[in-house]
């Protein structure tokens, strides 16, 4: 009665070590809801990864988790080093570190300001720098590195390397990332360490063969835990059926059925982030009539629910619940039974599963 994602487990682990021995160095990422497979089991999984470092051909010894409140439920599970991708600011949650936790943490720090109360703070505390890229969410400029370079000096420090995060939807990151790291190299910062997110394989072998003193870090997320869709599985558990005629009322608003068929009770409502849908960005004319169309349906009743059975996707009857959803399936279309699991499309980053099944 649950909404589960089902885990083929042997190719799941397969795609894992493939991907790590792909991206040499790379950072895992396990952040926000552990994109669907919850946080917990992504740190179990890198630690599990950092223990097969014979079959990558590299050793992993550093996981990124996304804010300094997730460090708890990471560092009881993985065992190296934990880089914050939030930036570090001089209050909440990144004040809060116990001493054991501190230790293995390296800070993301994104303003000048920001390393200088870092540093008084803690001394000896490791940090990346975050370099402004063209997705301009946090970042150092040119003239912030080189201030940062001048202020920490020629000798040893705390810091492990610059971090850039780029944009999606871009054809070539190579032209922007060139310039960043010609900015680096300018700056006079004492590393030649670099973070990057967004980057394909390609470009990384272009890089490390243009940048032979860089040691380029690829963070991976979505790549890693969801690059071989095939293996993952999203399923409902059908809870209820009831045959209604045109006219009969149902659903917390009391709508009138449209025509004869079933009323299909199913597990996922918004409490799992069904129905729950986020901005995607996508721009294009075939995206625009899509928002228009399902606008269209929306005004009369009839929007299209990411539940599938045999195939084709019903409407929702009314909007989801916060536990449940009410499909319609009209009269001439199969009618699942009591307990039968149906397929359900989702966005893994914003779904929260009642089971997460590894076969």
């Amino acid at each position: 009665m649950s909404l589960t994602l089902t885990v083929d487990g042997e190719r799941w682990r397969s795609h894992l070590l493939a991907t790590a021995t792909k991206f040499p160095g790379i950072v895992p990422v396990a952040k926000g809801n552990g994109y669907g497979l919850t946080l917990g089991r992504l740190a179990r999984r890198a630690q599990w990864l950092a223990e097969h470092a014979a079959e990558t051909g590299a050793p992993l010894d550093l996981l990124s988790v996304g804010t300094y409140d997730e460090l708890g439920e990471a560092a009881a599970r993985f065992d190296g080093d934990l880089l914050v991708l939030t930036p570090w600011r001089p209050f909440g949650a990144a004040l809060d570190l116990d001493e054991r936790t501190a230790r293995r943490v390296i800070h993301t720090v994104s303003r000048p300001e920001d390393l200088t109360a870092l540093l008084e703070r803690d001394p000896s505390a490791r940090f990346v720098l975050e370099q402004l890229t063209s997705m301009r969410r946090h970042g150092m400029t040119r003239r912030d590195l080189a201030a940062a370079a001048a202020s920490l000096g020629a000798g040893r420090s705390g810091l492990r390397g610059v971090a850039m995060h780029l944009p999606l939807n871009t054809t070539s990151h190579l032209g922007e990332v060139t310039r960043l790291l010609n900015e680096v190299v300018a700056s006079g910062l004492p590393t030649r360490t670099v973070f990057v997110s967004h980057l394909t394989d390609a470009e990384i072998t272009t890089l490390t063969g243009s940048y032979p003193d860089f040691t380029v870090r690829p963070r991976i997320g979505t790549e890693l835990w969801l690059g071989d869709r095939g293996a993952l599985r999203a399923r409902a558990t059908v809870l209820d059926v009831h045959e209604v005629d045109r006219g009969d009322a149902f659903g917390y608003r009391g709508r009138s059925a449209p025509k004869h068929g079933h009323i299909v009770v199913v597990s996922g409502g918004t409490a799992h982030g069904i129905g729950l849908e986020a901005p995607t960005g996508d721009q294009s004319l075939k995206a625009r009539a899509a928002t228009l169309a399902r606008g269209g349906l929306d005004a009369v009743g009839f929007v299209r629910s990411p539940f599938s059975i045999d195939g084709k996707q019903r409407l929702f009857a009314e909007p989801p619940h916060m536990q449940a959803s009410m499909l319609f399936v009209p009269s001439g279309a199969r009618v699942p039974r009591v307990g039968e699991e149906i397929d359900v499309r989702v966005r893994f980053t914003a779904t929260d599963f009642d089971r997460v099944v590894i076969d």
